[in-house]
């Protein structure tokens, strides 16, 4: 069988964040030689492959540095010693609600972000079409997004973000909002993604990793502890499984 492709490499990644106090010691930072702040070593030495058409969950404890391998996957943050390496469109599931303009509507907010992302044409007017459906936000989708309520934010946030046809896709702790429905909603549309060769990451405290994932890699205290297959994962940390 040929091995798939490496889609997302870290390669002996450390990441430090530099805290201060407050706002005005990060601020006298900029002009003094300030030593008023902590080091803070968020990711020590990780390596790890993800392959294309994987499906890995990322656990462990808070503070174990879960949202920062996500940040570095997203381009959000950047390593402080080591690589990483991404190839291909990202769609991330973290914060659905961010990057909305309030004033545009739901319909402008679709096209809004799809031009951040780079797309054009007919690519716009598909995604579109599909965001608008899986929403099912009714006449609303053409009022200002400010009129929303935080659940049909929400909604909207997902549909966009689940429909851009990424790469790879990554999910933190998304689908612990919304109703019933549409969380049954979105696990059959992650399902469909994941039959389709996309890479997911997920991060989740639930049991939702067991559904979507085949492999788990653990994180504790910044280090990777432990990296296999989802049944490996649970028997040899049950905690996982409640």
């Amino acid at each position: 069988m040929e091995e798939r492709e490496p889609i997302i490499v870290f390669d002996k990644v450390s990441k430090v964040y530099t805290l201060y106090k407050n706002s005005r010691e990060q601020f006298a930072a900029l002009f003094y030689n300030s030593k008023k702040f902590k080091r803070h070593k968020a990711l020590e030495d990780v390596s790890f492959t993800i392959r294309k058409g994987e499906s890995v969950a990322i656990i462990g404890r808070n503070g174990a540095g879960k949202s920062t391998v996500l940040k570095m996957v997203t381009g959000v943050a950047f390593p402080t010693k080591g690589k990483v390496y991404v190839k291909g469109r990202v769609s991330a599931l973290l914060e659905l609600t961010a990057g909305f303009v309030p004033d545009m509507t739901g319909r402008e907010n679709i096209q809004f972000k799809c031009y951040v992302l780079g797309l054009k044409g007919d690519e716009i007017k598909e995604i579109e079409e599909k965001a608008i459906e899986f929403a099912d936000l009714g006449e609303y989708i053409d009022q200002p997004v400010r009129t929303y309520s935080s659940g049909m934010r929400v909604r909207l946030g997902f549909a966009i973000n689940i429909n851009t046809n990424p790469d790879i896709l990554v999910i933190d702790e998304a689908l612990s909002v919304g109703d019933a429905n549409f969380k049954k909603k979105c696990k059959d549309k992650i399902s469909e993604l994941i039959s389709q060769n996309i890479t997911v990451i997920y991060v989740s405290h639930s049991k939702d990793i067991q559904d979507f994932c085949d492999r788990c890699i653990y994180l504790q205290k910044g280090k990777v502890i432990f990296d296999g297959t989802m049944q490996e994962t649970l028997e040899k940390y049950p905690e996982f499984a409640k």
